[in-house]
């Protein structure tokens, strides 16, 4: 049972060794979109919330 455990993280390590990992450029690259997208995302729920709150609360009354 522990060589079926350090196997496994001598295997971790070696497919961890052949991961392209971002440059720092790309990383904030990418999390500058993504920050950007959830802001629009979130703009325009909250405006079909607002706009579908009141339109229930016309047809309601």
């Amino acid at each position: 049972m522990i060589q079926k455990i350090k196997n496994f993280f001598s295997e971790v390590r070696t497919e961890m060794q052949k991961v392209t990992w971002p440059t720092r450029e790309e990383l904030v690259g990418s999390t500058g979109v993504v920050l950007m997208l959830m802001f629009i995302l979130s703009t325009f729920i909250g405006a079909a919330d607002f706009v579908l709150s009141i339109l229930v609360r016309g047809l309601l009354r």
